[in-house]
């Protein structure tokens, strides 16, 4: 295929470039590369054998164990497979809220990832969309008020561990709050921690999202915080929530327990190299690491006059979008009159300070021109 170097090299380049979006940059999987000359096919529920055996099973249920502790949870209790990636970690858990509550109503706020409006429409949900903080949390006044409105019925709390433009974490313990004051007897507690989830256990103070605290569902991306050359990420329940859909599939001798019935093999691969290399401590020095980064991002900005700012110590750096020319170069996720830089791991300094001269001398320009107005 004689444009395979033009492709790599477009998205090699695309890839030390961009700054807006949480994906590591500080991966290498190349010992894997004899697994791409074989079909690897973790068909159905990862528990349960299958009468395809060319799968990686074994590794995925390493893979969910390590996040079972980060996550304050027994494996005894709490179930898991790893996914295609966020998107369909909240399906999943949508789609085990809707079992749970059939006629349940989600409420979720407006800074809630785009995929997650799509996700309700595929299970038709009835949802409410809630107003954000100016931060990007959710704001608990207004959940409240719509929250009255429907008290006859079961209610699913959407939750965002880190919003997707400012990193924001809608706080548990206010929700648990809303719910014992209204006395709902008949909820269910998803989390969207698709960026958080592998940061926050690490963080102090720690942000309440975990198993520990009750929820009922959690959805981890793979390929933002540790990395990787796939999307992937984890799922995760009460595993009285998976007992509920499983379903015995004679075809493949297994249990179809998942969003879809073939899943990669790959993956878990990927991710437990990392988890096993790393541990605990290497996870907790990498989010020490970036979020340093973050801090001298965000100082650095702000000496430009950019108003940049940060929700306590997110690794999101916000601050007043610079020129398109600039957000089409580094590849900067802006929404209205924001954009943000997030400080994955493998980003360098010195990347930040490029942007950095630039926005500075497109600003000395900017002002010269009007001084000759």
């Amino acid at each position: 295929m004689k444009d395979l170097q033009n492709i790599y090299t477009r998205i090699k380049n695309s890839s030390d470039n961009f700054l807006g979006y949480p994906l590591a940059k500080d991966f290498s999987f190349s010992e894997f590369a004899p697994f791409l000359d074989i079909c690897i096919n973790n068909v159905g529920d990862p528990e349960a054998e299958s009468t395809l055996t060319i799968d990686t099973k074994e590794i995925e249920r390493k893979c969910i164990s390590f996040f079972a502790d980060i996550l304050s949870a027994s494996i005894n209790d709490v179930w898991g497979y790893v996914t295609n990636g966020g998107t369909e970690g909240n399906l999943y858990g949508l789609y085990l809220a809707r079992e749970c509550y059939p006629n349940a109503i989600v409420y979720y706020s407006e800074s809630t990832h785009y995929s997650v409006k799509k996700n309700l429409h595929l299970l038709n949900m009835r949802n409410v969309v809630v107003r954000s903080q100016e931060n990007g949390e959710i704001d608990y006044e207004d959940l409240e008020q719509v929250l009255t409105i429907h008290r006859d019925k079961p209610a699913v709390f959407f939750l965002n561990i880190g919003t997707t433009m400012t990193e924001a974490v809608d706080d548990l313990s206010k929700i648990k709050s809303i719910i014992k004051k209204y006395a709902i007897k008949n909820y269910y507690i998803h989390c969207d921690a698709a960026f958080l989830g592998a940061i926050a256990p690490f963080v102090e103070p720690k942000p309440k999202f975990d198993f520990s605290e009750g929820v009922d569902s959690i959805a981890i991306s793979g390929h933002k915080f540790i990395g990787g050359p796939i999307p992937c990420g984890i799922v995760m329940c009460k595993r009285a929530h998976r007992n509920r859909v499983a379903n015995s599939i004679s075809y493949v001798g297994t249990l179809d327990t998942t969003i879809t019935g073939s899943r990669n093999g790959l993956t878990p691969l990927f991710l437990w190299s990392f988890l096993e290399k790393n541990g605990k401590e290497g996870l907790k020095q990498r989010v020490v690491e970036a979020q340093q980064l973050a801090k001298y991002t965000e100082e650095k900005l702000n000496d430009l006059g950019l108003n940049a700012w940060r929700n306590n110590d997110a690794l999101t750096v916000v601050f007043n979008k610079p020129s398109e020319k600039i957000c089409k170069k580094y590849q900067l996720a802006s929404e209205e009159n924001i954009a943000h830089i997030i400080c994955v791991p493998g980003l360098q300094k010195e990347q930040i300070d490029l942007l950095l001269k630039e926005i500075e001398i497109e600003s000395m320009v900017k002002e010269e021109s009007l001084a000759l107005v």
